[in-house]
């Protein structure tokens, strides 16, 4: 039996026991990582080099990478050190550090990812008002108010998660430090206290799903209205991937982070996590950036002055 106060690490769960396998792994997030980095990186280059996409999709577009290249930095590097060294363990700071920036970016992702379909919502339904409603100074604010919400949530659940008595040994079900996994180790009716904290957190985070959805339901009444084909067409292939992945981010963050403690199963739980923490982080430059054909633009321009 031990508990948080004299633990020092954490037993993180390991995706093979074959050292092929293993190896496998490592080099299949390699590539993520890098291929994640790399889209991730030439977003932030072209938004801050060109004045052309300084506009709020673009301002909110930098913001998004920033968080996406902060999801995929605080899970993949541990998880492939671990593949490719063969060990399994994370330090208790480590794990407790891993859990408050993959809640502070993941938060301040959704955030932003309203944040974006109401810049659609404007563009699309009110383009008169689109300068008045996402002026700079309002753009900055609810920026400000993504990372805001982001960092007091990660606070919010770092502080309770590991305020909590644990005594049900040190390993975790997952590849790395996640809430409802140490919360399986607490021998306290205080985890309570933290469902309910995650319970709040999963209806305001529903609500900004539904506001998404109410969102491009508005969108989708204002492109059908239009004589123009080829604008249908270029609204309907600009929302509908973005609906997509941010139905599979929810889904799956809400059934790792819902589910009854009881239901547990390690292959389910490690496929529906890399399902909501790297699949999206890697997806998001190619469905709200690569798709932008003004960012397109520049970053041919770019590649075209290093040749």
């Amino acid at each position: 039996m031990s508990n948080s106060s004299s633990m020092s690490q954490f037993v993180l769960l390991a995706f093979a026991d074959r050292r092929e396998l293993q190896l496998l792994h490592f080099w299949l997030f390699l590539g993520i990582s890098l291929a994640a980095l790399l889209a991730n990186g030439l977003i932030l280059s072209a938004v801050a080099c060109d004045h052309h996409l300084h506009t709020p999709m673009g301002f909110f577009l930098l913001n998004l990478s920033l968080t996406d290249l902060g999801c995929i930095c605080t899970t993949v590097p541990k998880a492939m050190h671990n593949s490719l060294w063969d060990t399994i363990t994370i330090s208790y700071t480590g794990c407790a550090a891993q859990v408050f920036f993959f809640a502070f970016f993941m938060s301040a992702e959704f955030s932003l990812l309203t944040i974006m379909c109401y810049d659609h919502y404007v563009a699309i339904c009110k383009p008169l008002h689109y300068g008045t409603l996402l002026g700079s100074r309002a753009c900055a604010h609810m920026a400000a108010a993504a990372w805001a919400t982001g960092f007091l949530d990660a606070l919010l659940h770092t502080a309770n998660t590991f305020s909590l008595p644990l005594c049900q040994g040190n390993a975790l079900g997952q590849f790395f430090c996640e809430v409802p996994q140490i919360l399986k180790l607490s021998c306290s009716k205080s985890y309570i206290r933290e469902l309910g904290l995650l319970l709040i957190t999963a209806c305001l985070v529903f609500g900004c799903f539904i506001f998404i959805v109410f969102s491009y339901v508005q969108i989708f009444r204002a492109v059908l209205r239009m004589p123009s084909e080829q604008g249908l067409h270029k609204a309907f292939s600009t929302c509908l991937p973005h609906l997509a992945v941010v139905s599979l981010f929810l889904i799956t963050a809400m059934f790792v982070y819902l589910k009854p403690l009881s239901i547990s199963s390690p292959s389910l739980d490690l496929i529906v996590s890399v399902l909501y923490s790297v699949v999206p982080p890697t997806l998001n430059p190619l469905i709200y950036g690569l798709r932008n054909q003004k960012l397109k633009i520049v970053l041919w321009k770019m590649v075209s002055r290093c040749f």
